[in-house]
């Protein structure tokens, strides 16, 4: 990889990252701090999960060219690497055609699956 196209990124504590509904322009490897996914719902704000050191987030807006699925916020001062779509995107071309294949229909389900979230109703409680 080029290192024009990767760069280091620190955002301080409760700093949103990016926004549930934007444009992809890349993903981010956490090299330390912690990350919380949400995602918008009638009731309000649902945690997805929270992502440490060695976790990549923001790829699936880069590998189905679909705007962001959810929100990405700081809990702790987080350093990333940020990796620019150009660079994600030929990193995926070289992968195995039926692996690339199949990573497009799982992402296609977690984005039906999540989309849910705006039909439950008040009070549900999702695993996680």
């Amino acid at each position: 990889m080029s290192d024009h196209h990767i760069e280091e990124r620190v955002y301080s504590e409760d700093v949103v990252i990016f926004r549930e509904g934007d444009i992809g322009d890349g993903a981010y490897l956490i090299e330390a701090g912690e990350v919380a996914i949400s995602k918008h719902t009638p009731e309000g704000e649902v945690e997805l999960g929270r992502l440490g050191p060695g976790a990549i987030f923001g790829e699936m807006a880069i590998i189905d060219g679909e705007a962001r699925l959810a929100q990405a916020k700081a809990l702790t001062e987080t350093k990333v690497r940020f990796i620019d779509r150009e660079i994600f995107q030929a990193k995926l071309e070289t992968a195995d055609p039926l692996l690339r294949g199949l990573l497009v229909v799982w992402l296609r389900d977690i984005r039906v699956t999540t989309g849910k979230l705006h039909s439950y109703p008040a009070g549900h409680q999702t695993e996680g």
